[in-house]
């Protein structure tokens, strides 16, 4: 077992758990189409209910891929929370406010009102999905931060051509990539809408909401195609920051697609797997109205957002770039813990599959699909 063994381990399981993640964030996605989904207080506690018997599921994820990422690159958490520390506050703060409106949207006489619960919970289902988006395509991007390895000092907002708003900038210096950002950001909100849809779809017992579901899911599937496109040709075409066997980090032409294309293309290959197997859920979730498109379609979004964290950190590309000071950016060999951490969490990985465990047995006692007397009961959300 070497050190360097270890740090691809690590990486691959922070892109396995930001892939499952991204499956989970279908609660988010069917929150943004709650209003549409749902046109009575009958039907909104049909489609409250189905989402919020899984929210806590997606949470729980969130917080294991953010802990992934803390223990095994410790360096990138500083950096990150520190330059990005308002993007990363306003994502917590939308995750707050959702736990909150589930466990108190419909209680007797609370404070703010069923109606400001549901704004809470489109501003988690819209902006909060908008801005992770945003802050994974950093990785890609960039960030306005320098490290200086022997003082161990950080800075940000330190390019002078960038604006120093801790993390906001990557949404408005649209000469360091904010472009891409955004799009990136917008494809993921109207990937997990696609997503959201299709759950309702195979969740909910009324004809009403599955056939507006459905619906939606067609809309939002060709919303998407022009960002999925826009994307796709600027990720595989842009600049990419690439290190040497020395560690020294320069900018290369179409380096994405040359981690992509590395080690037998096995990235491409994933990606090409996970798109259309994503494409075919849909057609069978939203065109032919069949509940299994949910698990089809989410299920090639892992392979896809798995495929995409992987050539970020593999492929010797570096995972969070810093376009202040190209040798401060991270890699999965700089920004990792010692071999010792590493070698240590690698045994007590071994437990992740004992939690992942705890969520499919939690989501499978709760599998039946949400009904009359599910949405009469005194504990529903």
């Amino acid at each position: 077992m070497t050190l360097s063994f270890l740090q691809h381990y690590w990486w691959f399981i922070v892109s396995l758990l930001g892939a499952l993640f991204v499956f989970m964030m279908f609660v988010q996605g069917g929150q943004s189409l709650a209003m549409q989904l749902a046109k009575t207080d009958e039907e909104e506690k049909y489609v409250f209910n189905s989402l919020g018997r899984k929210w806590e599921l997606t949470f729980t994820t969130l917080v294991m891929f953010g802990g992934a990422l803390y223990a095994a690159f410790p360096l990138f958490y500083a950096i990150s929370f520190g330059g990005a520390y308002w993007v990363w506050m306003i994502i917590l703060f939308t995750f707050v406010v959702q736990a909150v409106s589930y466990e108190y949207r419909t209680k007797p006489a609370n404070l703010l009102g069923k109606k400001v619960y549901h704004i809470f919970l489109y501003i988690n289902g819209f902006l909060g999905t908008i801005l992770i988006g945003a802050a994974v395509a950093t990785f890609f991007t960039g960030s306005n931060f320098a490290y200086h390895k022997i003082t161990r000092e950080l800075s940000w907002g330190v390019a002078s051509d960038s604006l120093n708003l801790r993390g906001l900038e990557a949404a408005l210096s649209f000469n360091h990539g904010a472009l891409f950002n955004i799009l990136f950001g917008l494809m993921l909100l109207f990937i997990v809408r696609i997503t959201g849809a299709l759950w309702v779809n195979n969740n909910v017992k009324n004809d009403i909401i599955r056939e507006r579901a459905q619906k939606l899911a067609k809309v939002n599937f060709f919303i998407l195609l022009p960002f999925l496109l826009a994307v796709l040709i600027m990720f595989v075409t842009m600049k990419g920051y690439r290190y040497n066997s020395d560690g020294i980090v320069s900018i290369v032409d179409g380096q994405y697609l040359k981690s992509l294309l590395s080690d037998g293309a096995y990235k491409l290959i994933i990606l090409l797997i996970g798109a259309l197997t994503f494409v075919y859920g849909v057609f069978i979730g939203a065109f032919k109205g069949e509940r299994k498109g949910f698990w089809i379609a989410n299920g090639g979004i892992v392979f896809v957002v798995l495929s995409i964290f992987m050539a970020a950190g593999f492929g010797n590309s570096s995972f969070y770039p810093s376009y202040a000071d190209l040798q401060s950016s991270l890699t999965i060999e700089n920004a990792s813990g010692s071999f010792f951490g590493l070698k240590t969490m690698f045994y007590v990985s071994l437990a992740v599959p004992l939690v992942l465990g705890h969520i499919f047995y939690t989501w499978y006692i709760m599998r039946k699909p949400i009904a009359e007397e599910d949405v009469q009961d005194k504990h529903s959300y």
